[in-house]
């Protein structure tokens, strides 16, 4: 629920667990490894395309980590997607811009609200606080902190998501970068991996953040959904849209 067009009210830091548990244990496993170590690269591959019809398919190019809400041991859930979808696109400028580019590690929650505060976007209480954040805000963050601007779709309702698919299909083939969505009925923030278009009409490679719990393998997180083709039809018909797309060093 992260489009700041459609905001709820705001809560106190004082309920925010900002470096708890997750599933009983902390953020470093008993391998010793760091949550960092075990987040999910490249979700996606491996998955079959949609429909056997699918005559034109763009994903994006190289890697990116798969962040979830309470990946990190912070629990945000009901709140932090939008920041989750920024880190997964953080991700990817991180392993995958040249080097002449900032190539630093994703923010973290507070980093996100911080540099928010820091560029004006957002009062001093916006620290600390559970405030949805949107497209907009993301294209503010990844341009301050990696000097990557983006563009801003904007699709006045579901039912006219298919004018934004040519949009989608050159961004991947140009760009290659992961992409943000959402909206105001629909406002789960969501990232865009790809998209295939057929004669059944058009999918979307969708990223869903809104898991909390154990690390999954990417075998269970495609099983159970949370990186999944979605037909284009299937979203809020009523929902306007918008799609946050990096303009990421082209290919």
């Amino acid at each position: 629920m992260e489009e700041t067009e459609k905001r709820g009210t705001h809560q106190k830091t004082e309920c925010i667990d900002w470096g708890g548990h997750v599933c009983g244990q902390t953020p470093i496993t008993a391998n010793n490894e760091t949550w960092k170590d075990i987040l999910v690269k490249n979700a996606h591959d491996g998955l079959p395309q949609p429909s056997p019809d699918c005559d034109r398919c763009s994903v994006i190019s190289g890697e990116c980590l798969y962040y979830h809400y309470g990946c990190d041991g912070k629990d945000d859930r009901g709140w932090g997607c939008g920041y989750r979808t920024i880190q997964t696109m953080s991700s990817w400028l991180c392993l995958n811009q040249p080097p002449s580019v900032s190539r630093r590690p994703p923010p973290s929650l507070s980093e996100i609200q911080q540099t928010l505060v820091e560029i004006g976007d957002k009062p001093d209480s916006f620290l600390g606080s559970r405030e949805w954040i949107g497209t907009f805000e993301a294209s503010l963050v990844l341009d301050q902190l990696y000097d990557v601007p983006c563009r801003i779709v904007h699709v006045r309702y579901g039912k006219e998501l298919d004018q934004a698919v040519e949009d989608l299909h050159n961004h991947f083939l140009t760009r290659g970068s992961p992409v943000m969505m959402g909206g105001d009925r629909d406002n789960s923030s969501k990232g865009i991996l790809g998209v295939c278009t057929g004669k059944q009409g058009s999918y979307l490679l969708v990223m869903d953040p809104h898991y909390f719990g154990c690390p999954l393998d990417k075998n269970s997180l495609q099983r159970q959904g949370w990186v999944s083709w979605k037909p284009v039809a299937s979203m809020d018909q009523c929902s306007f849209y918008n799609l946050c797309l990096p303009l990421s060093a082209k290919k």
